[in-house]
């Protein structure tokens, strides 16, 4: 049996465990520099406001509606999401993290009233971490996201929803709508429904070459899943990454340039401490920058710039210095910058580089000792930046805007809420 442990408005739940008198009222979450709404409480869409609305378009009708706004706090919601995994942990050493607020759960079959011990991790993580989940279980992870989706919305199955049945399976896909399938969204739905295939459970009716002519091999894998046929595998190792991104938006337009490569060193050490943490290596950089499309009576400008590294490196010195010398490539003066960004790309991983003949082993040991020793230092939360390279200046400066953030609950000491 399979379980998939859903975390209800994951980052409101977060607000509200050290804020209880939250509850009841309208929540948003936003987006990195208040952009948009990336989290709504039931209160909040009751008001008519929408994940990704952009909060200067919603803002007097959440003020109107007494809604409570917070900035994005993703220490804190991390740090969350790591108590309820380990408390999903305790119940179930078999899992895999789909997100931050998902998980699923690989059941012993010889549990017993398996609906039983799914209504016991619910109440347990709710008693441990304060965070309300919701806990579908079924055959397969497809028809357990289903089942999630229930347990979600009907407050009799007390956050846990059981399909164990083939009839259960039909009833649950009958009234699940097709955009809710896992694996469909909203760019397939359409197609689908011109064909008039509105539900799960007419897709999961549809003919094996039928589906084979509308999908590929995933899709097909996900109607199999619907079938009851357990074929999405369990992703043990996750796969290694190509790429890695660091990008932000601006409180205000960048016309300095200064300013604007000093987002740039900021995003590529960034990337640089990603890179150490996977065991990776990079080959390649890109820089991008961009005007703010909203001010449209501006004049508006978007490049972007690729960067060959000399070796794959992950030397966050080497990855600096290239970040800026694609940087001199598209900068033009005269423009408002509103957002940069950093990619690394062709990543591999570090065991399996093969040096260039004249590359220098001493110096390459000595880096990676230097790369080593920041990284400890850094490592603390009271640390951050304490140590770094000398073109970042001031440390690598926030310059996004986080006029709503909430404490850091249960990570800083200062933070920690007092009772009095």
């Amino acid at each position: 049996m399979i379980g998939l442990a859903d975390c209800n408005n994951f980052f409101v739940s977060c607000e509200r465990v050290f804020r209880p008198s939250l509850i009841g009222r309208p929540v948003i979450v936003l987006s990195n520099n208040d952009g948009c709404a990336v989290a709504l409480s039931n209160e909040a869409k009751t008001l008519g406001i929408k994940r990704g609305d952009p909060y200067f378009k919603i803002r007097e009708q959440a003020e109107r509606g007494g809604a409570v706004v917070f900035s994005g706090n993703h220490r804190l919601y991390g740090d969350m999401s790591r108590r309820v995994m380990t408390t999903l942990r305790s119940f179930c050493a078999d899992i895999e993290i789909y997100s931050i607020d998902e998980a699923f759960l690989f059941l012993d079959d010889e549990i017993g009233d398996i609906g039983e011990f799914g209504r016991h991790i619910v109440k347990t993580v709710r008693r441990n971490t304060g965070i309300p989940i919701s806990l579908g279980l079924a055959h397969t992870k497809t028809l357990a996201k289903i089942a999630a989706r229930f347990a979600k919305q009907y407050d009799g199955y007390q956050g846990a929803c059981l399909i164990d049945t083939p009839e259960k399976a039909r009833k649950a896909m009958s009234l699940t709508a097709i955009e809710n399938v896992w694996g469909i969204g909203r760019r397939n739905a359409p197609k689908l429904r011109r064909q008039g295939i509105t539900t799960a459970l007419e897709l999961a009716d549809m003919s094996e070459d039928r589906v084979k002519e509308l999908f590929n091999i995933v899709g097909h894998r996900m109607w199999r899943e619907l079938n009851g046929h357990s074929c999405i595998s369990k992703e043990i190792v996750p796969p290694q990454r190509k790429s890695i991104s660091c990008a932000r938006s601006f409180q205000s337009d960048l016309y300095d340039i200064d300013e604007v490569k000093k987002s740039i060193v900021s995003h590529a050490t960034t990337c640089a401490n990603r890179l150490r943490s996977q065991g990776l290596v990079a080959e390649a950089i890109e820089v991008y920058v961009c005007t703010n499309r909203f001010h449209e009576s501006l004049p508006q400008y978007f490049n972007a710039a690729t960067q060959r590294l000399s070796d794959p490196t992950d030397d966050t010195s080497a990855i600096v210095g290239s970040a800026l010398r694609a940087l001199e490539k598209v900068y033009r003066s005269g423009y408002g910058y509103k957002k940069t960004g950093v990619t690394i790309t062709h990543c591999t991983a570090k065991s399996d580089v093969t040096r260039s003949l004249f590359a220098n082993p001493e110096e390459i040991a000595r880096r990676e000792r230097l790369m080593r020793a920041m990284d400890h230092i850094n490592a603390s939360p009271q640390n951050r930046h304490a140590v770094h390279i000398a073109s970042m200046n001031d440390g690598g400066t926030d310059m996004t805007r986080r006029e709503h953030e909430s404490r850091l609950f249960s990570t800083r000491l200062s933070d920690i809420i007092e009772i009095k």
